[in-house]
């Protein structure tokens, strides 16, 4: 069974035929940038829920957790997600505030990868994010945390046919 389902597993198409083309050399200096550019891309291309990715998060032990979010904002204080302060993801981050958003776009191949670590915003920004979720019914909550994750590192993958992918990596002295 092992050996059949490695099989199949390899089987499976990687890419579309017809994949974005993506030169590092143009990249805009700023990684926010590109990210709006790759998100406007995407849209653009049908991909559902561009805005989801995985967060990363591990517990006091180092042992790592992850699970699909959407991504709230991006601006000077980082790169904006919400949770309670009383979930696992709340309270990992409250042990250890480090975490790694990944965003992946397969229909173009497209992979972004964030790693830093990660403040809580003000109660005001968490309640008002609150109150803007779809569904608030006016109500408060106050375990509702809006979180940023400051960049130490952000990477732009591209996906190649003939795997060749390319890596287009921003590190916080270039960016921070």
């Amino acid at each position: 069974m092992s050996e059949s389902l490695r099989q199949y597993l390899r089987a499976l198409p990687d890419f579309p035929e017809l994949l974005p083309d993506f030169d590092p050399a143009g990249a805009p200096a700023d990684p926010a940038e590109l990210f709006r550019q790759w998100l406007d891309e995407a849209l653009a291309a049908g991909v559902p829920a561009p805005n989801a990715c995985s967060l990363a998060t591990a517990d006091e032990l180092g042992r790592p957790s992850s699970r699909m979010l959407i991504l709230k904002d991006i601006d000077d204080d980082g790169w904006h997600f919400a949770t309670s302060r009383a979930s696992r993801k709340g309270r990992e981050l409250s042990a250890n505030p480090q975490a790694a958003l990944n965003f992946y776009w397969q229909q173009q191949g497209r992979q972004v990868r964030v790693a830093g670590g990660v403040v809580e915003l003000s109660a005001a920004a968490s309640a008002a994010d609150w109150h803007a979720r779809p569904g608030a019914n006016g109500s408060d909550n106050p375990d509702w945390q809006l979180y940023a994750l400051r960049p130490r590192e952000i990477e732009f993958w591209q996906a190649r046919h003939d795997r060749r992918h390319l890596r287009h990596r921003y590190s916080q002295a270039s960016f921070g």
